[in-house]
């Protein structure tokens, strides 16, 4: 059902138009965007190379690309020496869909985010000119460019998850029902190398569902560095209770509309998870030491030169993690390192073995992440940056030469730039030089790397350039979308103001186009506001988050502000929100609509805000913390009650329910739910699996026991991120229709 209230004043709207007809006058009117444009993906500008990688030899350049800039993707190779792009592989039938993937798989691109179709992954060999490409669940090898693209496997019954080549390009392993499969990549039949999962409600290889969701840790195997053994998790969750969703909106019912999830709610059961190494050749697995004496996650896993198996382990509520290395024949555990906090541990994927059996490791010991050399045992060698800035990831590791190269805030925390430092520690010294941000694919010699580059007032580039001095040897991509001029989209301003206790907090400004006047305007928030997640950056993708253009060709000002508690401006000012979710950063908002009222800019008296996600959940919290601020909130997804969220999360930022009652209670939006006044729209897909329905429900009976009015609009075929284009629109126009009708 879609309720969407009537009762707006004619002159509350954003336009001179009556009630009825305001949606209509709206979409005519000079400047407005179509809906369909702001529903659209890939977004103007962004259909641009994508998983850049460089062959073994480091000859050749590719990466996934739509032609026709859509989401449905090709693999393309790049010479560097001719500067001709060429076709490497184009998907047999069209390649995967949304439609045509498992259930397992799709709920794998889920957790990655992942829209594109077609051809949407593929992997070279570290140490061979071979090619792995998933295409519809089947199985496809390419040995270099101008070779023929073999069916390896074929999907068959149950599906073939998370394919990986051997680093010399040999063997193929994947998971299929439960079990590990190696399979040789010349050809043959796939052997199944571990047993005892299939049919026990274990699996051999999988990551679990927090892994995936939480800790960014996809894989649940790691193949040795000399291709001959396998380490590999096994998960256990039959002990955790199921929690079925149905799929309300089929014709059918029964078994094939139902979905059973194994969800470790806060505070409840995690999976058991144990890690075994076996050889490639299959055989029993030995299991290696994890044990604690309390429960610990599988955070990471590594190998290290010489064939040492690795791991990174961190308690439950995620604050210590040590790194320990594995006898592979007896399982013994010896600690490498220790990392211990008063606030949480960051998980990162910056580590990186040194041939020499030492390692590179990155700490926010100092409060800014940063990186550490350490020899083979774990002793530290040498500090390799410092100061109030965080490093962002390790891009190359040059030994021979003796540098390492890294992205990293150190220009502000608004851009990303490509640095080199000594391995033995010295000064650094920046690459990049172009305001914005970079993103950055080293070649394995570290003596080029390709570099997408892009900021609020320039589209992504793709060029390949010097290490050395960051001079441009080639241009991979460089073409101007259509779609860019035809829409006519202004860059956001970026601004800077104090919160109320002095902490300086960044925002981006979308003012209405001129005819509007100089403001007051009536104004829009956007908000996430969550933990690990940044919006204001001096990046293209400020300039193509379509709704704020939207709105703001309909005269709303649009303000977004990262409040304490986002990612990228230090572990103090992310961990401001540590045991107390949904208290500091709506007085962070709060402040932002105060320096917008200051500047004479927003009309303090028609003032709403919009979130998904984290951002659901702060917009309904901002509604209701912040009454006389906030007058109307869309809430996507919301999170209501941070006892209905999964462990891995929560736990790192509310402790353990046990130990935090209070502060869970405090967090949630339903203890605030009689300080709504304004207009609340409810928005939520019915099969979503990672933010359950169940949160929007408990929150209605909140509404409902304090006789407060909401507004609701459901999905039942959508997951947590609306992907069909038809709901996607739809849903665009109600927000739409909801501001203009209420604010």
């Amino acid at each position: 059902m879609v309720y969407v209230a009537r009762h707006a004043h004619p002159e509350r709207t954003t336009m001179s138009v009556t009630e009825t007809d305001a949606p209509k006058a709206l979409e005519a009117a000079e400047g407005t965007l179509a809906v369909e444009e702001v529903a659209r993906h890939p977004l103007p500008g962004m259909a641009i190379p994508d998983q850049v990688a460089f062959s073994p030899d480091d000859r050749l350049i590719t990466y996934l690309k739509s032609p026709e800039r859509s989401l449905v993707r090709q693999l393309f190779v790049f010479d560097p020496q001719t500067g001709k792009e060429n076709l490497f592989v184009s998907p047999p039938d069209g390649g995967t869909t949304e439609e045509n993937v498992s259930l397992a798989e799709a709920l794998r691109r889920e957790r990655l985010r992942q829209r594109e179709i077609g051809v949407t992954t593929y992997a070279w060999a570290n140490r061979a000119s071979r090619v792995l490409v998933p295409i519809k669940g089947d199985l496809y090898v390419q040995d270099g460019p101008g070779a023929p693209l073999r069916k390896l496997v074929a999907s068959g019954g149950a599906p073939i998850l998370d394919p990986q080549l051997s680093p010399d390009g040999a063997f193929v392993a994947f998971v299929r029902d439960a079990e590990l499969y190696v399979v040789d990549a010349a050809g043959g039949s796939p052997r199944q190398i571990t047993s005892g999962a299939r049919g026990t409600g274990k699996t051999h290889g999988l990551a679990e569902y927090v892994a995936q969701e939480e800790m960014s840790r996809h894989h649940g195997y790691w193949w040795s560095p000399d291709g001959k053994w396998i380490a590999f998790a096994e998960v256990d969750e039959t002990h955790i209770p199921i929690y079925r969703i149905v799929h309300q909106g089929k014709a059918t019912t029964g078994v094939e509309a139902e979905e059973d999830h194994h969800y470790p709610f806060t505070g409840k059961e995690n999976a058991r998870v144990r890690l075994g190494v076996v050889s490639v050749s299959g055989g029993e697995p030995v299991w290696v030491d994890t044990s604690y004496g309390e429960e610990v996650y599988l955070a990471r896993v590594h190998w290290l030169a010489g064939g040492r198996l690795a791991a990174e382990l961190q308690n439950r509520v995620q604050t210590w993690l040590e790194l320990v290395s594995f006898d592979r024949a007896t399982g013994a555990r010896t600690r490498l390192l220790r990392e211990e906090t008063n606030v949480w541990i960051n998980l990162h994927d910056l580590l990186r073995p040194l041939a020499d059996g030492g390692f590179l490791w990155a700490s926010e010991r100092t409060g800014y992440r940063h990186l550490y050399r350490y020899d083979h045992e774990g002793t530290l060698v040498a500090e390799l940056t410092r100061g109030a800035w965080m490093v962002d990831d390790v891009r190359g590791v040059d030994e021979k030469g003796g540098f390492v190269y890294f992205t990293a805030t150190a220009a502000g925390p608004l851009e990303s730039h490509l640095y080199a430092v000594p391995l033995d520690g010295g000064e650094m010294r920046r690459i990049t030089t172009e305001p914005g941000m970079h993103v950055v694919t080293c070649d394995r010699a570290c003596r080029r790397f390709v570099d997408v580059h892009h900021a609020n007032d320039r589209p992504p580039t793709v060029k390949l350039r010097s290490i050395e001095d960051g001079a441009v040897l080639a241009t991979i991509h460089d073409e101007p979308d259509p779609r860019i001029t035809a829409l006519g989209l202004t860059p956001p301003e970026i601004v800077s103001f104090p919160s109320r206790d002095g902490e300086t907090l960044y925002g981006a400004l979308y003012r209405p186009p001129a005819h509007f006047g100089k403001g007051p305007f009536p104004t829009i928030v956007y908000v996430y506001g969550g933990p690990h997640v940044q919006l204001v950056t001096n990046g293209w993708n400020m300039t193509v988050t379509m709704r704020p253009q939207w709105l703001r060709s309909l005269g709303y000002l649009v303000f977004m502000v990262d409040n304490r508690g986002s990612a990228r401006r230090g572990l103090a000012f992310e961990g401001a929100i540590k045991h107390r979710m949904g208290s500091i950063e709506v007085d962070d908002q709060v402040d932002g609509v105060r320096f917008l009222v200051s500047q004479g800019l927003a009309d303090p008296t028609r003032v709403g805000v919009y979130g998904w996600s984290y951002g659901g959940y702060m917009a309904a919290m901002c509604l209701a913390r912040a009454p006389e601020t906030f007058k109307v909130a869309v809430s996507g997804a919301p999170v209501t009650h941070w006892d209905g969220y999964d462990t891995h999360y929560t736990e790192r930022y509310m402790g353990m329910p046990s130990e935090n009652m209070r502060g869970y209670e405090d967090s949630s939006v339903m203890r605030h739910v009689d300080g709504i006044r304004g207009k609340l729209m409810l928005v939520h897909g019915l099969i979503d699996e990672n933010v359950h329905f169940r949160h929007t429900a408990r929150l209605i009976n909140a509404m409902i026991a304090a006789r407060k009015p909401y507004d609701l609009l459901l999905f039942p075929d959508e997951r947590h991120m609306p992907r069909r284009p038809p709901d996607r629109i739809y849903m665009e126009e109600l927000i739409r229709d909801y501001f203009v009708r209420n604010l």
